[in-house]
């Protein structure tokens, strides 16, 4: 049986437990603010990553789905398919107005060559009667002197002038027939240049509905996670209808809201200490990375108004974005909205 303990030695015991214990208490203390006065914490702090919604562009029945929902995938996967019957019709349609337009251009083209032809025509009539009325004029003026010398008949030379009075009417005839001819041409030119125009609209349009046309097969805007679908087969969707969100597993960071009284210390790119509530054996290492512009205070839907008199300071809190650093295969436990506790190493 064993001897039991003397009140002297009872005595003796407690004080070194009680002096073990404030050593100990004294230890953590110091340790902790030894620790503050060269960190900075706060656990208002969450996981936050990119998230991509994925709407659609058309409205359309739904063809086939090719995602389960939380289903990993990766950029340009397709994840859905909308009936494009009524698209193919209207692509078909507007093919068919380019070729029409392209047949007008060449009757137009065909047009504006015979009319250059006509121009030419009457350009070479205008410079016949030039000619014709150059004679004539001559005859005229020859047999006006002949008959004031009494050396020809009057016969002759009322001819003579009948004939360059004809010529001169000739001349102006040709003349006008070349401005018409010339003002045709400017005219199926013009014609032309509308056949086109006409051709850039409607090739515009077969692009626009081919264009939309491929938008009835949705792919993914990201690699990531294909989450909170909102869609089924058969389902009548329109344009701008959100279809589900890709959570993209490829880069992750945290938005801490520090108090505006732990900012002065605080850098880009000073190391960071990252807690997950979720995990707390598995630590990760960040940077600081940026600053928000404003308080979050001022980005709320009603932020508040200094100026109504009724003013209590209160501490804002200002959102810092931390990058968070790791091999991907260790960042994929993360999931944004997870709480966390950060503390930022400021010396």
């Amino acid at each position: 049986m064993e001897p039991k303990a003397t009140p002297a030695k009872k005595k003796k015991i407690l004080p070194i437990i009680f002096i073990l214990i404030i050593l100990a208490a004294a230890t953590y203390g110091i340790n902790k603010y030894i620790y503050a006065q060269h960190h900075v914490e706060t656990d208002d702090a969450q996981v936050d990553g990119d998230i991509s919604p994925v709407l659609s562009r058309v409205s359309g029945y739904v063809e086939s789905i090719r995602f389960d929902d939380n289903q990993s995938v990766k950029k340009g996967d397709t994840l859905l398919v909308i009936d494009d019957s009524d698209l193919q019709i209207k692509v078909n349609q507007a093919q068919a107005a380019l070729e029409n337009a392209q047949a007008a251009l060449s009757v137009a083209m065909a047009a504006a060559a015979a009319a250059n032809g006509g121009v030419s025509v009457a350009e070479s009539g205008v410079d016949a009667a030039v000619i014709r009325q150059g004679r004539a004029a001559q005859d005229f003026k020859r047999f006006s002197n002949l008959i004031g010398n009494e050396a020809t008949t009057q016969q002759k030379f009322d001819a003579a002038k009948a004939d360059k009075e004809g010529a001169d009417a000739a001349l102006s005839m040709a003349k006008s027939q070349a401005l018409v001819a010339r003002q045709q041409s400017a005219s199926v030119l013009k014609q032309v240049a509308v056949a086109q125009s006409i051709i850039k609209q409607r090739q515009a349009d077969l692009d626009f509905a081919k264009l939309q046309l491929a938008y009835t097969v949705i792919t993914a805007p990201a690699t990531g996670i294909a989450s909170k679908k909102n869609v089924q087969n058969g389902q009548l969707i329109n344009a701008g209808s959100p279809l589900c969100a890709i959570v993209s597993n490829e880069a992750f960071f945290v938005i801490a809201n520090f108090k505006e009284t732990q900012l002065e210390k605080m850098k880009v790119n000073q190391p960071v200490e990252v807690t997950v509530d979720a995990f707390p054996d598995h630590p990760f290492e960040g940077k600081v990375y940026r600053f928000s512009a404003a308080t979050g205070a001022k980005f709320s839907l009603l932020p508040p108004d200094n100026a109504t008199g009724n003013f209590v300071k209160v501490i804002q809190r200002v959102p810092v974005k931390i990058r968070i650093e790791g091999d991907r295969d260790s960042l994929q436990i993360l999931r944004p909205g997870m709480s966390v506790k950060v503390a930022v190493a400021i010396d």
